[in-house]
């Protein structure tokens, strides 16, 4: 089992942008610190649900500042940028980290940033397949063309080629974010492991992994590649001497920043959007992840693990809002959490 933490670089309420990244990116280096596996990095545009606007660039400054841990995209927005685009900086990435780094894509949602980045609606509604299939070919291929009417363009070398990383020549990993049944065909019909949600419980968890491996044996792979396939599970984790003072503090902490941070959402095309009560959702994480002693923790992510077959999980665990309280949260997760489960 491999447990990183999820990095929002999340806005609390009172405070400034970058006391929010400044927590972001101390949390991550705890989290190489206290021994985690990995770092999971969210992006977001114009609001204050989290103030990183490009995981990747986020990604390049932590891969510099560590050496060993795991960095990664959870998510990189697919459809605001151009897959070739992305693609060079993953390869970039993934040949000069020595391949510590994962690339994690996911659709975004129908927000204004389609209208800033001029990708367009049919961008999120429609084309993020074809943007996929573009970006792993080029992390996978010696050089691409562009052969539809979106992305048209003349053959051309892929340069930095990931093969020419000193870790083996493989490919970087790619993740791709699953909400629906849709997205679990999609990322399983090309061998692509799935980055699942915090607001899903282990049943249903269970369920889309159980899709995943259906689909993928009906697309052709081998019994040991679906065996194989690292799925991730996103949730919160905090740390405590008794589980109500965890659910206390995420209680105090969290309902703010979600209300501030969900709130600032805005449609591109003015369509109508219901949003979570944040004191229902706080309490509904709290009751599906690990919060609470570092037993209980512990206890926790082994059944999740056990129910649902995934063995990566990227925890939150900055929803205190505070530096210090994150910072002993992350180590305590390292040094009383993790040691139950090796």
């Amino acid at each position: 089992m491999r447990v990183g933490s999820f990095v929002l670089a999340a806005q609390f309420p009172g405070q400034g942008q970058g006391e929010a990244l400044h927590r972001a990116v101390r949390s991550a280096e705890v989290a190489e610190e206290a021994g985690l596996d990995a770092v999971w990095l969210a992006e977001h545009h114009f609001v204050p649900y989290g103030t990183c606007p490009s995981a990747i660039t986020l990604a390049a400054l932590l891969l510099g500042r560590t050496r060993r841990i795991r960095v990664g995209t959870a998510v990189s927005v697919l459809p605001t940028v151009h897959p070739v685009a992305l693609g060079e900086q993953a390869a970039l990435l993934h040949v000069t980290s020595g391949g510590r780094f994962s690339l994690g894509l996911g659709r975004g949602g129908p927000w204004v940033d389609l209208e800033v980045f001029g990708t367009g609606l049919e961008a999120y509604e429609k084309g993020f397949p074809e943007s996929l299939d573009l970006l792993v070919r080029w992390l996978r291929e010696p050089s691409v063309a562009g052969g539809s009417e979106r992305f048209a363009f003349r053959e051309v070398p892929v340069v930095p080629r990931p093969s020419e990383a000193l870790t083996g020549g493989e490919s970087p990993e790619v993740v791709v974010a699953c909400t629906s049944p849709a997205s679990v065909r999609l990322a399983a019909e090309r061998g692509l492991p799935m980055l699942l949600g915090m607001h899903v419980g282990d049943e249903e968890k269970a369920e889309m992994v159980t899709l995943w491996r259906t689909c993928a044996r009906d697309a052709g792979y081998s019994p040991e590649a679906i065996a194989d396939a690292a799925h991730v599970s996103a949730g919160i984790a905090q740390v405590a001497d008794r589980r109500t003072d965890a659910v206390e503090m995420l209680l105090k902490a969290m309902p703010g920043w979600l209300k501030q941070g969900l709130d600032a959402h805005v449609t591109v095309d003015g369509r109508a959007r219901s949003m979570r009560d944040p004191v229902a959702y706080t309490e509904l994480l709290c009751g599906l992840h690990p919060v609470g002693t570092p037993r209980l923790c512990a206890d926790r992510l082994a059944a999740t693990s056990e129910r649902t077959g995934i063995t990566r999980f990227a925890l939150l665990t900055e929803g205190s809002g505070d530096l210090a309280a994150t910072e002993e949260n992350v180590r305590r997760l390292g040094d009383e959490v993790l040691p139950r489960l090796r």
